[in-house]
């Protein structure tokens, strides 16, 4: 799988810039439906929630395993990514739950900031449905007495 190996990084990236990117969309809609209706929804509470777990833990994922080799275990690794998979499936489906039961109409300005937050979401919970099969596979494929990281996530 040596595509797996040479896309880490990138998909590493585009973890990171994309839950910036669905952070500022969520705190602008949590903005304006508390400007209306004194509260937001949960649904999209938690996918501000997503996009900063993300932040922090494609920071632990690119820095455990070159600078912390010790905290880079490979089953926090795997943890760590399955976790976050869970998060963005369960957040954008929620807010796509959400956003179709709702009119558009209703809210001002908002609309499209929640579809786009929606799309931006699935592609990060895609990601993270690569990534963590990279390290499902490392898992799977080195002994149980080897706890180092994968080999193409060390040197990130």
């Amino acid at each position: 799988m040596p595509f797996l190996d040479v896309a880490v990084l990138p998909l590493r990236g585009v973890q990171a810039i994309f839950s910036i990117i669905v952070l500022g969309l969520t705190a602008y809609i949590i903005d304006v439906t508390s400007t209306y209706w004194w509260h937001s929804w949960s649904s999209i509470d938690f996918m501000l929630f997503c996009s900063v777990w993300t932040i922090l833990a494609v920071a632990y994922l690119v820095l455990a395993p070159s600078r912390f080799p010790a905290a880079a275990h490979k089953f926090a690794i795997f943890g760590v990514e399955a976790i976050t998979m869970i998060f963005w499936f369960a957040g954008w489906i929620a807010v796509a739950s959400l956003w179709g039961d709702l009119r558009c109409g209703s809210l001002p300005g908002s609309c499209g900031a929640g579809t786009a937050a929606i799309v931006f979401s699935a592609v990060i919970w895609l990601a993270f449905v690569a990534t963590s099969l990279v390290a499902g596979l490392h898992v799977r494929n080195t002994s149980s007495r080897n706890t180092s990281a994968p080999p193409q996530m060390q040197g990130v």
